[in-house]
Order: C-alpha cells, then sequence, then structure tokens
C-alpha cells in the first residue's frame, strides 16, 4: 500500500510517497481503508524532531482517521465491512494514518456522523478528543462558567468554542481580529485580539482555561481567573515550571494533559455532529501525494480549523 514516510528528521521536504506492506487486524482490531486523515501540529513537531517518543525514521505520521471497515481480527464485534468509522490512533505511539489503509482496536473508532463527509469527519478526532478531555473530563466545564479559550479559531480551539457552547458556558477567546467574526458564528460570547490587546488586562473571573499556547500564556492567564478555577495546559513541552506553584498560591487548579483514545467521547463528539452543534472547520484538503505541501502549510500557523489529507484509492 501506499503511505507518506521518512527517512529523516527535517522540513517538510523529507516526507515522501512509499510503498509498504498492507496491516493486518489483531485480536480486537479492524482494518480501516483509509477515506481522509487529518493533520494536527503534532504531526510537523514530530516530522521535525521526532515528537513526544522521540521517534526515529522511517516512520509514518498520522493519528486523526476517517474511513471504511474492510476487516476484523478476531473476537472484534462492533463493526462490519462497510461499515463508515472515525477515530484516533493510540497517541503518540499509534501513529500511521498518513496512508492506505490502518488497523487498530475496535474501540479506537466510532461510526462517522452522518451530517459530514469523511474530509471534515477526520478533522474532528485528535482536536477534538483533546478539547472534550480537557473541558469535560479535566476542568468539569459546567452551564454558567466562563472559559477562556487561546488560539481559538485554530485545531483544538475552533472545536473546544463549540463544545464549550454545548455546554452552556460563556465563551472567551483569543485570535486575530480577522477570525473573530468566524468565531462569533461558532456561538463566543467575547473575543480578544491578541495583537492589540492584553488579554491580561481586559478578561476577568473566569472560571477554566483552555491553554494552547504555552510560553507566558500560562502565568498570564492566572491573572484572568477566580480561586478554585482549574487551567488546563496541552502546551506540555513548553509548560512553565512555575505555573503549578503560582495556580496553587492563587488557589487555582493546574493541569497538564495528552490526549488518549476514548470511544465514549468520540460517540459524544459524533453525537454533537450529527445534532448540527459541532461542525469541523477545515482550511484545506489536499492528496496523499501533497503531505510535503499540507506540512508547509499548517506550519505557517495561520489557518483556521484543520487540514485534512485525501486518500485516493
Amino acid at each position: 500500500m501506499k503511505a507518506i514516510s521518512q527517512d529523516a528528521l527535517g522540513g517538510p521536504e523529507v516526507l515522501r510517497m512509499v510503498e509498504v506492506d498492507k496491516p493486518v487486524p489483531g485480536p480486537t482490531e479492524v482494518l480501516v481503508r483509509v477515506e481522509a486523515a487529518g493533520l494536527n501540529p503534532t504531526d510537523w513537531k514530530t516530522r521535525a524532531s521526532g515528537g513526544v517518543l522521540r521517534l526515529a525514521p522511517p516512520f509514518v505520521l498520522g493519528w486523526d482517521v476517517s474511513g471504511v471497515v474492510e476487516d476484523s481480527g478476531v473476537g472484534q464485534a462492533l463493526y462490519k465491512p462497510g461499515d463508515e468509522v472515525f477515530g484516533m490512533l493510540r497517541y503518540p505511539q499509534g501513529h500511521g494514518a498518513f496512508a492506505e489503509y490502518v488497523t487498530a482496536p475496535s474501540r479506537h473508532f466510532v461510526r462517522k456522523p452522518r451530517a459530514v463527509d469523511h474530509v471534515h469527519a477526520a478533522a474532528i478526532p485528535l482536536a477534538g478528543l483533546t478539547a472534550w478531555q480537557a473541558l469535560v473530563d479535566v476542568a468539569g466545564l459546567r452551564a454558567g462558567q466562563r472559559v477562556l479559550i487561546h488560539a481559538a479559531a485554530g485545531g483544538v480551539g475552533h472545536l473546544a468554542v463549540q463544545i464549550a457552547k454545548a455546554r452552556g458556558a460563556h465563551v472567551i477567546g483569543t485570535a486575530g481580529a480577522a477570525k473573530h467574526d468566524f468565531l462569533r458564528g461558532l456561538g463566543a460570547d467575547e473575543l480578544v485580539d491578541y495583537r492589540e490587546q492584553d488579554f491580561a488586562e481586559v478578561v476577568r473571573d473566569v472560571d477554566v482555561v483552555l491553554e494552547t499556547i504555552g510560553g507566558d500564556y500560562g502565568p498570564r492567564s492566572l491573572r484572568t481567573m477566580r480561586p478554585g478555577g482549574t487551567i488546563v495546559s496541552l502546551a506540555i513541552s513548553l509548560l512553565d515550571p512555575g505555573l503549578h506553584a503560582r495556580a496553587q498560591e492563587l488557589g487555582i487548579r493546574s493541569e497538564a494533559i495528552l490526549v488518549e483514545p476514548d470511544h465514549g467521547a468520540m460517540r459524544a463528539l459524533a453525537a454533537l455532529v450529527d445534532a448540527g452543534a459541532l461542525r469541523p472547520e477545515v482550511a484545506a484538503a489536499m492528496p496523499l501525494a501533497d503531505a510535503a505541501k499540507a506540512h508547509e502549510l499548517g506550519e505557517t500557523n495561520r489557518t483556521t480549523g484543520k487540514i485534512v489529507l485525501t486518500v485516493p484509492h
């Protein structure tokens, strides 16, 4: 089968199309014919540096999958050949979505929402699970609470805005002014143009912060929060080592997470999509052969929503 691989760490130019063996599903696994695969910042960071696991090439990147079940291993009873599914390969060790086929445990997938095609479904899993696990599982976001979402128009951010609104929260987002209309369309209640204003000077009484950027964003976010609030950081490699101590002094809970497969959360995300409460924004859909160009676009950090690779068969 065809896949996008690399023989060295480096820039987008290291990515190339190769022929590799088609995987065989093991016990309780499914073989999925990939129709579309989403990109995330972790893809270009892993390509360049080896990522969280310090992977050594060659390897095939990609964690987001939308496709069609083709075969099953022994003991798998959820899906039959022809079923349309979407999900996330185990992060970070389960990479391999930038290929014609993948295998993974059946419960890492759920049935694709009827309301979207494979391209839009592939834009959801890693970013959607990250937002859900941060806001719902860790922070316990409730109706009426105030949530601050950084990089609100990004892959995680724009889904987090919608998840928070679906839970009845008051949503404040940071984003460039050009993206404010888009975010208002998703339900954001307040928006701060980080280029023109210091969010720490204008935002107050926040219960939950979703911190997606790193650097000084965590410490500055503490100034916006109420005692008893929760700040969840996704930028573990950039996490300020003093953030936790400073948060404790203020009576604020500080957590840092890595996303993980979650069958129940994926079903919840699919239900929101079919209910019209969650719509992924696709900035660009590009063929698998253009993976290097997709990485170049992603690394500009200027896209709204997600980039997706389509996989012809």
